[in-house]
């Protein structure tokens, strides 16, 4: 029982400081992993993988997959309520003071300070998933050589998606089409060097 209260909670503050969006998350999910050791930082990059090629808010996704591998269906259900819970409590505060709120200069500022925030929250969990995804750190603090270093073809997978997806035509193109890309390319990288 005493674990769902600790989703529930920990899920909670998320939530409520969580200021920019699903992948401002990140930083959150990497201090509940290290702190209560519920899941690691490999398994948050899964969960981003996972988050982003289902349907729905990626913050939402990553609360539930984490309440789930912690807690079951339960947890599942409970680290989503409470991720979701500050937003409604806030929207509900706000809606009610949408006048007073709408031409504050002060809250105009707050938001302008907000922003910045979101950026580096989310550069800073940018930073971490290409750490997972990009390279080996335990590979260099071994020893081991600058190639072994690099993950090479998830390198190229990244520059290639990124240049692609410059292209004018090729934006046009649903991000579900990436996705299952990235997935099957990654299935025959991971399936051709087992």
């Amino acid at each position: 029982m005493m674990i769902y209260l600790l989703l529930f909670r920990e899920f909670f503050k998320t939530g409520l400081f969580a200021v920019g969006g699903g992948l401002a998350t990140l930083p959150f999910l990497y201090e509940i992993s290290d702190k209560m050791h519920w899941y690691t930082h490999a398994d948050v990059a899964d969960m981003i993988a996972i988050s982003e090629s289902t349907p729905g808010a990626i913050g939402i996704n990553m609360s539930t997959y984490a309440g789930f591998l912690t807690g079951g269906i339960p947890g599942g259900i409970l680290a989503t309520l409470g991720l979701a819970c500050p937003s409604m409590i806030i929207i509900i505060i706000i809606s009610r003071l949408l006048a007073k709120f709408k031409d504050n200069k002060y809250v105009e500022y707050a938001f302008y300070g907000l922003r910045a925030a979101s950026i580096a929250m989310i550069s800073a969990a940018g930073i971490n998933v290409a750490k997972i995804a990009l390279v080996r750190l335990q590979v260099f603090s071994e020893g081991g050589g600058i190639l072994e270093f690099f993950q090479l073809p998830a390198i190229l997978l990244a520059v290639f998606l990124f240049a692609v997806q410059r292209q004018e035509k090729l934006k046009k193109l649903h991000p579900v089409v990436w996705i299952a890309f990235s997935a099957v390319i990654g299935i025959v990288f991971r399936f051709g060097g087992a």
